[in-house]
């Protein structure tokens, strides 16, 4: 048997990287992973434990140091802490607005590849995130990047109830020096400004299914 297939979905914020990547995984009957989660789940277990955000040394030693454990939910690849899956407080205003700091610490990034790699041990992967083909797996062949206008994207923002700067988001996730947000080498750029999740993502397996036929 094949080394695992693994699709990158990398994009910025509010450019339908999570329903697409699902979309897709459902169609392909792949496994999801969210590394947004994670991420979140880090935040929110600093959080919990009263660790300062503008520490990088404690945070990186936190994330060092949690009991994290991966866990395959119906196709869904989740981040357990302590056993606890903490699905509703991941998604708060508190939790939200500490996971770009977080995000940045080197040492969490490097924790985080580490995590995200093992994924593929639950077999074929629709991965969603922001570095997945220019760090997370480069080698990977199926490499995508959504995109959207900003007015669009606030839209989508603003019809999920959420108020968020998204352009100094961008510009964070963009200069940041540990594994900034990129278009991957190869990757194939999707503007969705004026598309619908469905001719986004029936796009996607599209290709991805037509390469597979070509190739054997």
């Amino acid at each position: 048997m094949g080394e695992p297939i693994v699709i990158a979905l990398d994009g910025t914020s509010a450019s339908g990287k999570s329903t697409n990547a699902k979309l897709v995984a459902k169609a392909l009957e792949y496994v999801y992973v969210d590394t947004g989660a994670m991420y979140r789940s880090l935040a929110w277990h600093c959080l919990e434990k009263g660790v300062a955000l503008d520490n990088e040394k404690a945070i990186a030693s936190l994330c060092r140091r949690w009991k994290a454990e991966l866990r395959n939910d119906d196709g869904h690849i989740r981040l357990y802490v302590d056993g606890y899956l903490p699905e509703k407080e991941i998604r708060t205003a508190e939790t939200s607005a500490a996971v770009p700091t977080v995000a940045a610490v080197p040492g969490v990034r490097k924790w985080m590849k580490i995590k995200q790699r093992d994924c593929a041990r639950f077999g074929n992967l629709v991965m969603e995130g922001r570095d997945i083909g220019s760090n997370i797996f480069p080698e990977t062949d199926f490499k995508y990047y959504l995109n959207a206008s900003l007015d669009e994207r606030a839209k989508r923002r603003a019809a999920d109830g959420v108020d968020e700067n998204l352009a100094e988001r961008d510009k964070r996730d963009s200069q940041r020096a540990a594994a900034p947000l990129m278009i991957a080498l190869g990757a194939r750029v999707i503007d969705n400004s004026a598309m619908t999740a469905e001719e986004t993502s029936t796009l996607i397996i599209n290709e991805v299914r037509k390469r597979l036929e070509e190739t054997g």
